[in-house]
């Protein structure tokens, strides 16, 4: 949410008042901040909806003064007047229609700007989160060992674990990003690699607008990811980027790939890409990355029906949340990496470099 100063300067900056150097240092801030672009743009749609409507409600005053001064009946009205009497008389009808769909028009467009300021909605029967789902399974499993277990009234009730996305680490000193809906409802969380290195981490930042969750792993023998290899990219991608990720729709790391459709996700969603690359459930919480080995994005769900029309938050949002940490009371300060080691490798390479960085989010309940 934006304070007032800064409210009152992309005002100064639709208005072109800024100083020369003011307004230098305000666009470098549009470049680096995807929210304060977004509320530029809405602003900006906002004061042209209200110049036009002021234009309209000119020319709607203008018509009610002619009408007023035809209808007082004034013996010295020339020729011209009365030709508009007849005809403002014979038109009245279409222009009352016409200023009617224009008030409507104008009251649209404002309403349009204010619904994109809200996140896109998922609609279940449309989207769908990139999660396990096998509760079923689950309760069956829990149905024969509480069976077993009945002859033996003290024993313990056995303790369910799910295995429910994909989580990638976003800096040397143990912090990780998944999608917030693969840990909803978790009592306690486990992540794994592909190597077996198993650590207990704890939410310490979420953004349900985003559905994105940073996770710190919270192992006393943990001592450090080492190196990242690769960094995070917060400029728009182009359309028809090749684009791949890595994550655990299964128990073992899979690879997919594929291109960036779209620069927008879900009905327009901003905040995401649209991706040709088929998920399975498993897949929420892995990265987005482009040849060049660069972090785009975070998987987070698909279109139901629609096979291979997949969405990724877009990295500059997750840039956002770091940032948001840090300027919290005693927030943490994320080391992000600075040096991408996988542009100009092969895609093997790349995945090899990749693997030791990507793990499985357990869930406890």
């Amino acid at each position: 949410m934006f304070d007032h100063r800064i409210y009152e300067q992309i005002e100064r900056y639709l208005a072109g008042t800024l100083p020369a150097e003011e307004k230098a240092s305000f666009e470098a801030l549009l470049l680096s901040d995807p929210r304060l672009a977004d509320q530029v743009q809405e602003h900006r749609q906002v004061l042209q909806a209200m110049q036009h409507y002021g234009k309209r409600q000119q020319l709607r005053h203008k018509l009610n003064s002619i009408h007023t001064e035809m209808e007082s009946g004034s013996q010295t009205a020339n020729s011209e007047l009365i030709a508009w009497k007849v005809f403002f008389k014979k038109h009245a009808q279409t222009m009352a229609v016409a200023a009617s769909v224009s008030l409507l028009s104008v009251f649209g467009t404002l309403w349009s700007v204010q619904q994109m300021k809200k996140p896109v909605q998922q609609q279940a029967a449309r989207y769908i989160e990139l999660r396990r789902e096998v509760e079923k399974i689950k309760k069956e499993q829990r149905a024969i060992i509480n069976g077993i277990a009945s002859a033996d009234a003290a024993a313990p009730a056995p303790r369910s674990a799910r295995f429910s996305g994909t989580g990638f680490a976003i800096s040397p000193d143990g912090y990780i990003v998944t999608s917030s809906h693969v840990i909803q409802g978790a009592d306690s969380i486990l992540i794994e690699n592909k190597a077996g290195l198993k650590y207990k981490v704890t939410e310490v930042h979420r953004n349900t607008d985003y559905d994105l969750t940073i996770l710190k792993v919270e192992d006393p023998s943990f001592a450090g990811f080492g190196k990242l290899p690769y960094t995070f990219k917060t400029a728009t991608s182009d359309l028809g980027e090749r684009v791949y990720t890595l994550g655990f729709p299964r128990e073992d790391i899979v690879f997919g790939e594929g291109s960036l459709s779209s620069a927008s996700g879900f009905e327009g969603d901003t905040t995401s890409y649209q991706i040709s690359i088929p998920l399975n459930p498993g897949n929420s919480g892995g990265p987005l990355l482009d040849d060049k080995g660069n972090v785009i994005g975070v998987i987070n769900g698909k279109q139901a029906g629609q096979e291979g029309a997949a969405f990724a938050v877009k990295s500059s949002y997750l840039m956002q949340m770091v940032r948001e940490m840090k300027e919290r009371e005693n927030g943490a300060a994320v080391s992000l990496p600075q040096q991408n080691n996988l542009s100009g490798t092969s895609r093997t390479q790349q995945l090899k470099k990749l693997q030791d960085y990507i793990f499985v989010v357990k869930v406890y309940n």
